[in-house]
């Protein structure tokens, strides 16, 4: 960047991001609208993870609605089987 290179070029050769990005930052560079293509970028990458969060979160709730309804069982059985036994001897 110092020398007068394009930020994309260095982006591209680091292969730390996608090929979609080192693009993108190239073309915002040679049209001048670098800060939004930025903008763009992060917007995608937001909407990515919501998608992921959003699909996480779906799968993740049921799994905890049985949990939570499994430790409620097991809370209502520990006081009730002690209940019971008592019934069972005062016969």
């Amino acid at each position: 960047v110092r020398s007068g290179e394009p930020i994309g070029r260095p982006l591209g050769r680091a292969a730390v991001f996608p090929p979609m990005v080192t693009h993108m930052v190239s073309i915002g560079e040679e049209t001048g609208a670098l800060d939004a293509m930025l903008n763009k970028i992060a917007d995608f990458y937001e909407d990515e993870v919501d998608a992921a969060v959003k699909s996480l979160t779906s799968i993740i709730e049921p799994i905890m609605m049985m949990f939570v309804g499994g430790l409620v069982g097991l809370i209502v059985i520990s006081m009730y089987l002690p209940m019971f036994n008592m019934m069972n001897l005062v016969k």
